[in-house]
């Protein structure tokens, strides 16, 4: 969560004056006012993309966050954005958020890829560029070649090199990918929002230029890995295509990320490792 509140100048430029932030837990460092939430944004063209999509976008049983426009017609202000308060919080219901992920990547396969999901990761990096360079470590000949010599301190720590090791050897079980990319939320696990018995809700897309069993694949992984999941969850989506495939370049993507990521922690690589070998077993 962000400890800093939205400055007096970007609720005024929100329309929000007179209304005291009251900080949430679920929605990534966002504020709630009154019926709008602003939160700090980590990238403006995505961002400002998210906003756009989600101003039109409509999926059956999903309760989509809109974004509330500047005074003068702006989604993002002084590194905040502005969205429709919906109720709910992330809860373990993980049949539910695969599920959720089917009925939105049907309707995101519409849309065009945006020119910066093509942009490689650059340095000075920030977490933008980790999640891009976990996502081509996934999908290339050789993970995380590039970055041979520029790769950050922890991935030299006893869980990174760990990590960096079995994506290696996960590297070595692909096999090539016949099912289209499309537009996909790459980060459904614990960004949706369940309220009893109402739809459930999204606060925003991530985006992400993959086949959308493969979004799927990724929200299991992380399910088994830090939510609990039963294993039975590997098991009752494999009738999504190509599900073994997608499941490991999941693995190799959160791996790489956890190798790559300066606020990764040891705590998250034993459920990661358990993950893999459930992965191998299905291959």
């Amino acid at each position: 969560m962000s400890s800093v509140e939205p400055p007096e100048h970007v609720r005024s430029t929100f329309g929000l004056r007179g209304v005291d932030p009251v900080p949430l837990a679920d929605w990534d460092g966002g504020w709630r006012c009154g019926d709008v939430v602003l939160s700090p944004i980590a990238d403006h063209a995505r961002a400002a993309w998210s906003a756009k999509v989600r101003e039109t976008l409509e999926v059956d049983g999903l309760r989509l966050a809109k974004p509330v426009r500047a005074t003068d017609g702006r989604y993002v202000v002084s590194g905040w954005r502005a969205d429709t308060f919906i109720e709910g919080a992330p809860e373990p219901r993980h049949d539910e958020v695969v599920s959720v992920a089917q009925r939105l990547h049907a309707v995101t396969a519409q849309l065009e890829r945006p020119r910066f999901l093509v942009q490689p990761p650059a340095a000075p990096w920030v977490d933008v560029d980790v999640f891009v360079a976990a996502d081509r470590a996934a999908w290339e000949a050789v993970p995380l070649r590039g970055m041979r010599g520029a790769l950050p301190p922890q991935s030299t720590s006893p869980d990174g090199k760990r990590s960096i090791e079995l994506i290696g050897q996960l590297a070595s079980l692909r096999k090539p990918i016949h099912t289209p990319p499309q537009l996909v939320h790459g980060d459904l696990f614990g960004t949706v929002l369940f309220s009893g018995s109402m739809a459930p809700g999204l606060a925003d897309i991530t985006p992400y230029w993959r086949p959308a069993p493969w979004a799927s694949g990724v929200a299991v992984v992380d399910a088994l890995s830090w939510g609990g999941a039963d294993d039975g969850l590997l098991q009752r989506w494999d009738d999504l295509p190509e599900w073994p495939q997608m499941l490991l370049r999941a693995l190799i993507f959160r791996l790489a990320v956890h190798a790559l990521h300066p606020r990764s922690t040891a705590e998250a690589f034993p459920g990661l490792a358990r993950t893999s070998d459930l992965v191998r077993m299905l291959l």
